[in-house]
């Protein structure tokens, strides 16, 4: 089997050392190469031809903002990851760096302990996610199958309860696709909308500032304690599962410490859970790209309890993972493409009105991630 052959892009000596010594402990993946700055990685990958390249943000000469936007001129599809610090300015140019068309993301440490950690645990596995088809066969051709086998999943009615809900769980892509939906739901969305985006502290809360800015809806960082009202959207925090519970006459979040499923916290079964057994039938469930396959359990108890499922697609997925191990277990009744999926969940949720408007393309994501604000 062919090696994953990986390009690391980054100035620290210490950072490719680390990066290049764990990523080769693992057979599946090969180092052909580092490079010290932007320019350098790119005079190299014409004659390297890397499989994926592992990208700093903060470089000299050539930084990784600007090497991403050159890699995506010249090499649209290949796949990239960027290596983001855990800070603020760090989060922020990453959000930028998704929505210029990096791939993914792994968080990065100078220490060797933890850097084990994060190459090893989160780094790794991105890698083998996004070059799947080297390493694991595609289930595409399962596809027709798994739908005819939805269409009769125990505890489908011809007849649905109302809507009461919308959960969304992404992860790989998750960005992207959010920032593709969300302004597409209608302007008076009649249901509460509650997400988990696999992402760490920090990253959660200036990703639902982006959602707010991109969409008009008011989209929050999840809370302990907060009301779950109609029209209002709230993300996972990063860190923490996200839970929805009935008290006395309203429904609030719950968020907690306890430990991660799926290897994920926040975890979408964790919030899918909640949603079966808080909103039984009236639970709509959208499962977006993402690698793994967080979502599965839930998307089982919440179609047991009458609900509904809806799975993006594997062509417009980064990673058909998570929606690809629900589309397998026959729990979605309807598989699309992203651009499909919101007028689909308009449809189901009620009466569409007409979409929110969105702030002109024109806004730059610079200044609305404010990165390089004084």
């Amino acid at each position: 089997m062919a090696k994953i052959r990986v390009l690391i892009i980054d100035d620290s000596v210490v950072i490719r050392r680390l990066v290049t010594m764990y990523l080769t402990s693992d057979p599946a993946i090969e180092v052909v190469g580092t490079a010290a700055d932007g320019s350098i990685g790119l005079a190299k990958i014409s004659h390297l031809n890397p499989d994926l390249i592992v990208l700093d943000i903060e470089m000299p000469v050539m930084d990784g903002l600007q090497t991403l936007i050159e890699i995506r001129r010249l090499y649209k599809k290949l796949p990239v990851i960027m290596f983001s610090t855990l800070t603020e300015r760090g989060a922020a140019i990453t959000l930028e760096a998704l929505a210029l068309g990096a791939n993914d993301y792994a968080t990065k440490s100078i220490t060797a302990g933890t850097a084990r950690q994060h190459i090893c645990e989160e780094l790794i596995p991105k890698i083998k996610a996004l070059c799947q088809g080297m390493v694991t066969p595609s289930v595409s051709s399962q596809i027709h199958s798994v739908l005819k086998s939805a269409a009769v999943f125990p505890g489908t009615s011809a007849k649905h309860a109302p809507i009461g809900i919308l959960a969304i769980g992404v992860s790989t892509g998750g960005p992207n696709a959010l920032a593709a939906l969300i302004p597409e739901l209608s302007r008076d969305f009649p249901v509460p909308v509650v997400i988990v985006q696999h992402m760490p502290p920090m990253f959660t809360r200036m990703l639902a500032e982006r959602l707010a800015t991109m969409s008009g809806f008011p989209i929050r960082e999840g809370k302990a304690g907060e009301q779950v009202r109609p029209g209002e959207m709230w993300v996972a925090p990063g860190g923490l599962h996200m839970e929805v519970e009935k008290i006395a006459d309203a429904v609030r979040l719950r968020t907690h410490d306890e430990p991660p499923e799926n290897s994920c916290r926040p975890a979408v079964d964790v919030l899918f859970r909640s949603v079966a057994q808080v909103y039984g039938p009236r639970a709509l469930a959208v499962v977006l790209t993402g690698m793994g396959q967080d979502g599965l359990r839930g998307c089982e108890l919440i179609r047991e309890s009458g609900g509904r499922v809806l799975a993006q697609d594997e062509a417009s997925s980064v990673v058909w993972g998570m929606p690809g191990a629900v589309c397998k277990a026959g729990l979605a009744e309807k598989v699309l493409p992203l651009q499909e999926l919101a007028p689909e969940i308009n449809r189901l949720v009620g009466p569409g009105s007409r979409r929110v408007e969105k702030p002109s393309l024109a806004i730059s994501l610079t200044k609305m991630l404010g990165v390089g604000a004084p």
